[in-house]
């Protein structure tokens, strides 16, 4: 059976938009869709190839991947002036993932050993997207509890300050909590992908 070498390289790119805008509701707000590219090819180095030349290009990268996660962060947040003091009134987080994944259009006319290579591939390129975006739903709501419990200050100009590096300092775990998850990954593709492949086939003679 031929193995697919090298194909899962996925890295979440991620942005982060924050707006300071009146708020009717104060909870963290997560949307995800998922669409999916075609890649065709009949032998195991067609899908390499095709992965390799069709998969979503990152700008943190410049590479293509088998798939990727776009991650976009937004919020609403107000500030509350009480007893001559700038209080934080409402906090909203909001996360957009949108999840992009290959979808193999000849997989019906495949042999049964390739299908079973493919479905043991995507099967982990979905799981890993996902877990982008789990990742950054965990950071969602870190940063909307930090910017909750943030302390009243003399002025709205220096809450505003606090606000800002507290977002920022989340973002920053947020990113390098994504690329540790990425760089775990890779080391363990090879290994992994051997693991489940024997599990499909022990099911699969069963």
């Amino acid at each position: 059976m031929n193995f697919i070498p090298g194909l899962m390289r996925a890295v979440a790119a991620s942005a982060f938009l924050f707006a300071f805008t009146h708020s009717t509701q104060a909870e963290t707000q997560f949307q995800k869709s998922i669409s999916y590219f075609q890649i065709g090819g009949k032998t195991a180095a067609d899908l390499d190839r095709e992965l390799s030349n069709r998969g979503p290009l990152t700008q943190s990268t410049g590479a293509r991947h088998p798939g990727a996660t776009e991650i976009k962060f937004g919020g609403e947040l107000t500030y509350v002036e009480k007893d001559g003091r700038c209080n934080i009134g409402e906090v909203k987080v909001t996360l957009h993932t949108k999840i992009l994944l290959p979808r193999w259009k000849n997989r019906a006319r495949t042999s049964a050993d390739l299908a079973l290579i493919w479905d043991t591939l995507s099967a982990d390129i979905k799981r890993h997207e996902e877990r982008h975006a789990e990742i950054s739903r965990s950071y969602g709501r870190m940063l909307e509890k930090r910017l909750k419990g943030l302390r009243p200050q003399k002025t709205c100009e220096a809450l505003q300050a606090q606000v800002a590096d507290t977002t920022q300092k989340v973002m920053a775990e947020h990113d390098r909590d994504q690329q540790r998850f990425d760089r775990i990954e890779s080391k363990n593709f090879d290994a992994r992908m051997m693991r489940l492949l024997s599990h499909r086939l022990k099911a699969r003679d069963n």
